[in-house]
């Protein structure tokens, strides 16, 4: 109900108290979607939730909404919430909308480089070496992420950026269902030294040629594990959990 006393004279709205709450819900099941607590499939109790967090089910509710959103959460009437449970199809999609992003993204990106923006880049790279040698693998993966975000935010698409926030949550989430992330996240946080060169010579054709090939690498990776992973499962289930 509208107060008479909030509105003035020739408004058309009422300001309204915002709150975060549902935001900070969500990103809590997006973190732990992402790092693996929540597995594919599981079941996510808004009643265990609520309880958890110190909240009522309704915001509960509302962030499980804004997640399924992102493509990340599935819902099923009288049934209620799921984490989603992509199969290799879906990954090789999202990957591949990924590598049209950052490939498009090349030009824009060596065009409107900095000084300034190069050494964001610079920096944040050997961000990565220092989490790799320091053994924080899941911390080093958000920061890869914001590494290659570093170059569509450069090449000044806001759109493009906002599509890739979409997909990184996903391409994260696709990691969490391997069980691993890299075997030597030393080479991995390596493998962005050739980027970085392309970006200091301002080469665009090279950056895209040496972009094209890392993100080629980390899909097959990944994909292949996400493959192995899932004949694993496969094998292991007895077959009633196969038709389930």
């Amino acid at each position: 109900m509208i107060d008479p006393e909030e509105t003035t004279e020739g408004s058309v709205f009422t300001a309204l108290v915002a709150t975060d709450l549902t935001t900070r819900i969500a990103e809590q099941v997006l973190e732990a979607i992402q790092t693996g607590r929540l597995k594919p499939g599981e079941k996510i109790a808004e009643a265990r939730l609520a309880r958890e967090l110190g909240t009522s089910r309704a915001p509960v509710r509302e962030a499980l909404r804004l997640v399924e959103s992102h493509g990340l959460v599935v819902s099923h009437p009288r049934r209620g919430f799921f984490v989603h449970a992509y199969d290799a199809g879906e990954l090789e999609d999202v990957y591949d909308l990924r590598e049209c992003l950052e490939l498009h993204a090349a030009q824009a990106a060596v065009e409107r480089l900095t000084p300034e923006a190069l050494a964001r880049v610079e920096t944040q790279h050997a961000l990565l070496v220092t989490l790799a040698k320091e053994g924080k693998t899941q911390k080093q993966v958000q920061e890869d992420y914001a590494l290659h975000r570093m170059l569509l935010e450069i090449a000044g698409n806001r759109r493009v950026l906002r599509t890739f926030d979409q997909i990184a949550m996903e391409l994260r989430a696709g990691i969490a269902l391997t069980g691993v992330v890299y075997e030597d996240p030393l080479e991995l946080a390596r493998s962005h030294d050739v980027l970085v060169e392309a970006l200091r010579a301002r080469d665009a054709a090279l950056l895209r040629a040496r972009l094209q090939a890392h993100l080629e690498d980390a899909r097959h990776h990944v994909l292949a594990l996400f493959r192995a992973g899932a004949a694993e499962a496969a094998a292991q289930a007895s077959p009633a959990q196969v038709l389930r």
